[in-house]
């Protein structure tokens, strides 16, 4: 197996495993059949929300190297996270085919990541963290989207279907949800959602703040997060130094990341007393 894969694999177990919160990621979602899947969530929380589409590099660059960051630190015990993938995507007026701007393989990933946040719940693992044994709330769809757009940025994602296997994720349900039509129906509604947004979008990703579009400054929104924040309980991201709005970080790239993370996190010969 190449270097690259063996160290995405550990590196999407330990997202899954690792990143902790003592929260839930959390929205509102509308199941495909009409009813309501809501993901536990805390009053005061901010709403994240980012509509993109799944091959665009801003967006998967956004969603690897920036978003991903809410995970390594508490930041996410004050976010409800919302992922709508779309973007600049039409309905031919011919056929009601979807047109995607990266062409169909984009249609495709849009209907698969939609349904994979519409079908993979959150639920409860175990994982030790340091030299502890918690009971977490996993984000299993963050998970799998990631892989995604990792292998986007790689380009690879033709790959896709590996991310099941990559992170332990029953293939089933994603694939049921695809192939029966319901990815379809998901899709409109997120085609709804966009084209309705106030004001329209006019770069993607297009992140919104409590429903306040940040525009350019997306990659910096972790300053906006935290100025929203209005909670008593101030998590640790929200005291560190900021660059402020309209000042972005510069991150790593993804390789850099993962091998960071790697070698802080992944030491296969500690051993739990």
């Amino acid at each position: 197996m190449p270097l690259y894969e063996i160290a995405l694999k550990i590196f999407c177990a330990c997202l899954l495993f690792l990143f902790t919160s003592p929260s839930h990621v959390a929205a509102s979602y509308t199941h495909i059949d009409g009813s309501e899947a809501s993901l536990p969530a805390k009053p005061g929380n901010v709403n994240l929300s980012v509509y993109y589409e799944t091959l665009s590099p801003t967006c998967s660059n956004f969603i690897v190297k920036n978003l991903e960051g809410v995970f390594n630190n508490d930041l996410i015990s004050i976010i409800n996270l919302r992922l709508v993938p779309w973007g600049d995507a039409n309905i031919s007026k011919s056929n009601n085919a979807f047109i995607c701007k990266h062409g169909p393989d984009e249609c495709l990933l849009n209907e698969v990541e939609a349904c994979a946040i519409n079908v993979l719940k959150n639920v409860v693992q175990f994982a030790f963290l340091f030299r502890k044994l918690y009971l977490n709330p996993r984000n299993k769809y963050y998970g799998f989207i990631y892989c995604i757009e990792f292998l986007a940025i790689e380009g690879r994602h033709k790959d896709w279907q590996t991310c099941f296997n990559t992170l332990g994720l029953p293939a089933k349900p994603v694939l049921d949800c695809y192939k029966s039509g319901n990815g379809t129906k998901l899709l409109l509604q997120h085609e709804y959602e966009t084209s309705h947004l106030i004001p329209p979008h006019t770069i993607l990703p297009w992140v919104l703040v409590n429903n306040q579009a940040i525009r350019n400054d997306y990659e910096n929104f972790t300053a906006y997060v935290c100025r929203a924040y209005k909670g008593n309980v101030v998590p640790n991201a929200c005291k560190l130094p900021s660059p402020g709005i309209n000042s972005a970080k510069k991150v790593n790239s993804p390789a850099k990341r993962m091998q960071r993370f790697i070698e802080a996190s992944w030491k296969p010969s500690q051993k739990e007393p």
